[in-house]
């Protein structure tokens, strides 16, 4: 049961730079929402109405685990982790096929993406792992084959969806975290020798064939615009026409004219971008790097190793999926079908996004009673 003077004093340590900044990328993201889908009527011309709800409903679940603390999540950590994977097995019994894929479980007008939840529930397995383990001095790649091994079997399940996104996003989170879990020099060497030569091997085997036609068509975009092609160019196209102060609100003529598929999922910051131009695209970069470092700043002064690795966790879930959908909207990047956070319309990448932000804002108001724990990790 939680204590009214414990309560008191967390109110009293609130993260408002944390809130404000999640909320200005939340209101920004219904405003583009707004003006990607005004072209069509219909269900889709009130996708913003879809949005502000699953916001609300986000924000419900994120204010019950502020008001917990996040280490009693730490007793679950298995439990969520093997219900996540558990759910990534349903869905190839129960999603329908959309697109070439099968991500979603439906109950009736209700579904839901368990790959969504799983970055969550990865995260707290590990930051449970982590923290029951002793060790202070570098690890090896043999310390962190169980963590590697946890985070295997969600992104092995995703994969096979296929998902290669999100597939890339776990990893990417265990990653993160295994580079602050003072991995020693020669394993980290030993391990990026083994990424670049296993990389032809994932290219022939694991890839299927249109993963493998987003990666050529990174390689050389104007080949094939008309086609394999079409959204990575009208992207560029859209973010060019912006300038430096934008067309206007409502006035992007690339998704006025249905030029730009996907605006409202995949590609919501070329719309942004294009009616904003370069000063708007610059302030909302700005707000996602804030939200990342200041995840990471959280996460240096945790009073816990759980809290950091938990801290650690969700920050990467925000920065990778703002940088894999940025650089693949503005070809830095392959296109590879990863939501920009809070931007992109979707319940369960909206609230997977508020509850990382949720726990987040727990660490950080639980944080005053410890030191530092960065330095034991």
């Amino acid at each position: 049961m939680i204590r009214g003077d414990s309560l008191s004093r967390d109110r009293d340590h609130f993260d408002w730079p944390l809130f404000i900044a999640a909320v200005a990328v939340a209101v920004l993201g219904v405003v583009n929402l707004y003006s990607a889908t005004s072209v069509y009527s219909g269900s889709r011309a009130e996708l913003y109405i879809s949005q502000l709800y699953w916001l609300f409903m986000g924000g419900i679940l994120g204010g019950m685990l502020v008001a917990i603390d996040y280490r009693h999540l730490e007793r679950l950590g298995y439990v969520l982790y093997t219900f996540g994977v558990f759910s990534l097995a349903v869905v190839f019994v129960l999603a329908r096929d959309v697109r070439g894929s099968a991500r979603w479980i439906e109950f009736g007008a209700f579904r839901f993406q368990p790959s969504e939840f799983m970055k969550i529930f990865l995260v707290i397995a590990l930051a449970k792992y982590l923290h029951d383990d002793p060790r202070n001095e570098g690890r090896t790649l043999r310390d962190l084959a169980i963590p590697a091994a946890l985070t295997a079997v969600p992104a092995l399940l995703v994969l096979k969806q296929p998902d290669l996104g999100t597939a890339t996003i776990i990893t990417l989170v265990f990653l993160t975290i295994a580079a602050l879990t003072r991995v020693r020099w020669r394993s980290a060497a030993l391990f990026i020798v083994s990424v670049v030569v296993s990389v032809p091997i994932l290219w022939r085997y694991v890839l299927l064939d249109y993963q493998r036609a987003r990666v050529e068509v990174f390689l050389h975009p104007e080949e094939d615009i008309l086609h394999r092609g079409w959204h990575a160019h009208h992207s560029r196209v859209a973010i060019g026409n912006g300038g430096l102060f934008g067309n206007g609100y409502l006035e992007g003529t690339q998704n006025q004219f249905l030029f730009l598929p996907d605006q409202f999922t995949d590609f919501p910051f070329p719309v942004f971008a294009e009616e904003w131009g370069f000063v708007g695209s610059v302030v909302l970069v700005c707000l996602y790097a804030f939200l990342a470092l200041w995840g990471v700043r959280i996460a240096s002064q945790a009073k816990d190793r759980f809290g950091a690795v938990l801290g650690v966790g969700c920050a990467a879930i925000i920065f990778w999926h703002a940088v894999i959908n940025l650089g693949m909207t503005s070809g830095v990047l392959p296109v590879v079908g990863v939501t920009l956070p809070l931007f992109s319309y979707g319940g369960s990448s909206v609230t997977t996004v508020m509850v990382a932000i949720s726990l987040l804002m727990s660490v950080s108001m639980r944080r005053y009673s410890g030191v530092a724990s960065l330095d034991r990790l």
